[in-house]
């Protein structure tokens, strides 16, 4: 790494996994357009969104962080933003509710839109083309136009996260996250989900404590956090010419921000040492998280905690993991011990989904609910026994009623797959197997709080 950091200084480190554009000219005009637009986020948002984390990194809140695999253009639609957000404020209620902790609440949405790939090349019968990395490079078609990498992609994705910003804060803010309005949080379809009735269960109770503070004056008027909630935005840092566009100096502080999200990460085939990406995100002042899969040493992630976090600010780092439901009891230990043993503050964060996925018979891609479930389990004991806290959860999922994952309460098969298997990528939750696991989720997290406890009682 260079010891000066400067926006571009990841120009001068090992990038890995970024799309070759033909036409230099056109890349360079796409992000000099895009370095002159507003900013997506403000700097005091994603330190507001560290001081959050911090909090869950002391065992005193959760991190509940979910969103679309990849977002796409075709399938950008009010609707479908405003129906992931409400699943995900259901899974808030529900989690908050269990723990009487406060859930810190992220979104993958308005930026998550560029994809790694185990290969540079795409071979259908018989045809090579570039692998779709993602609707801000190219297009999922399967055709030699629109496979070729496209800079003005860039400005697009940077339109469509704006407006999607600008819905998401309306939400937030105008009412539609009022706790008066839990019932109405729920979708039709989930009716048939017996988690539905769990869910209406704690609705009603929510709306009878509403009832008695009103009465004892207590109110929207009084507490505005009734009416309103704290909603960001995440996703990875992958196109580094699209970050490094949007990346800028705070008024403030004089530090530089990423200001496409308020939180970023790096993902488990662009974390190394030496990395382009690690070197871009030593710079910037947003939160960072950090997938940590079985290929990860633990002395190679102090050093990159090292880089990435020198001053050990607390809330800063963000770890991600993902081992698969089989490798998560034997893989996460020693991660957990190394970062203990360091003293670097972070946040614990479960990611069931990219260990998980299995092709079926009918050859869908899928994830089934159970092994999902599966590493989540394992994920909280894992803490238990070694003392630490799970703060949280990072899951890919939609408000809309997919066929993507089997299993669940739901009970979808292999052959509900060809139904509505709509993602863009992988296999995404769909509303009701993502509240089942959030009552699931509850349960493993009252326990472990009754853990931390219990040892902080001895």
């Amino acid at each position: 790494m260079t010891d000066k950091w400067t926006p571009d200084s990841w120009t001068r480190a090992d990038a890995r996994q970024l799309p070759t554009y033909p036409d230099a000219a056109a890349l360079d005009a796409a992000t000099d357009t895009l370095s002159r637009f507003p900013p997506l986020v403000f700097a005091g948002e994603a330190r507001a969104l560290t001081a959050d984390l911090a909090k869950v990194a002391e065992g005193k809140a959760f991190l509940l962080q979910g969103g679309d695999c990849a977002e796409s253009f075709a399938e950008f639609h009010p609707n479908n933003i405003r129906d992931t957000f409400r699943v995900i404020l259901q899974m808030a209620v529900v989690l908050t509710f269990a723990s009487k902790l406060p859930v810190v609440k992220v979104g993958r949405m308005a930026g998550q839109f560029a994809k790694p790939r185990s290969t540079d090349m795409e071979t259908q019968d018989g045809v090579e083309l570039p692998s779709y990395r993602g609707d801000i490079v190219n297009d999922i078609a399967f055709t030699p136009e629109g496979r070729v990498p496209d800079p003005q992609r860039m400005v697009q994705a940077y339109n469509q996260s704006a407006a999607t910003l600008n819905l998401l804060r309306a939400f937030s803010n105008g009412g539609y996250a009022n706790l008066h309005q839990v019932h109405a949080w729920t979708h039709d379809f989930m009716g048939r989900s017996p988690w539905t009735r769990e869910y209406k269960d704690v609705a009603d109770r929510i709306g009878e404590a509403l009832e008695f503070m009103a009465a004892c004056g207590i109110n929207m008027d009084t507490v505005p956090q009734l009416k309103a909630t704290q909603f960001y935005t995440s996703h990875e840092a992958l196109l580094l010419r699209y970050e490094e566009a949007l990346t800028r100096q705070d008024s403030l502080t004089g530090g530089w921000y990423d200001t496409s999200a308020h939180m970023v990460w790096i993902g488990d085939r662009t974390r190394f040492e030496g990395s382009a990406h690690i070197e871009f995100l030593r710079g910037i002042g947003n939160p960072i998280g950090l997938k940590c899969g079985p290929s990860l040493q633990p002395d190679e992630l102090i050093r990159i905690l090292d880089t990435l976090n020198p001053g050990r600010t607390p809330g800063r780092m963000t770890l991600i993991t993902r081992f698969g439901h089989d490798k998560i009891e034997s893989g996460l230990p020693p991660l957990i011990r190394a970062v203990q043993r360091s003293g670097h503050p972070v946040v614990w964060s479960c990611d069931p989904m990219h260990g998980n996925v299995v092709k079926a018979g009918n050859g869908y891609k899928t994830r089934p609910f159970e092994r999902i479930l599966g590493e989540v389990r394992g994920f909280f004991a894992v803490h238990r026994t070694e003392g630490s806290f799970g703060g949280g959860i990072h899951i890919e999922m939609t408000g809309q009623n997919v066929t993507e994952c089997t299993g669940g309460a739901v009970d979808v098969s292999e052959l509900d797959l060809a139904d509505r298997y709509h993602t863009h990528c992988d296999p995404r939750l769909n509303a009701a197997q993502s509240l089942e696991l959030a009552f699931l989720l509850a349960e493993l997290l009252r326990a472990e709080l009754a853990g931390v406890a219990g040892r902080q009682a001895a």
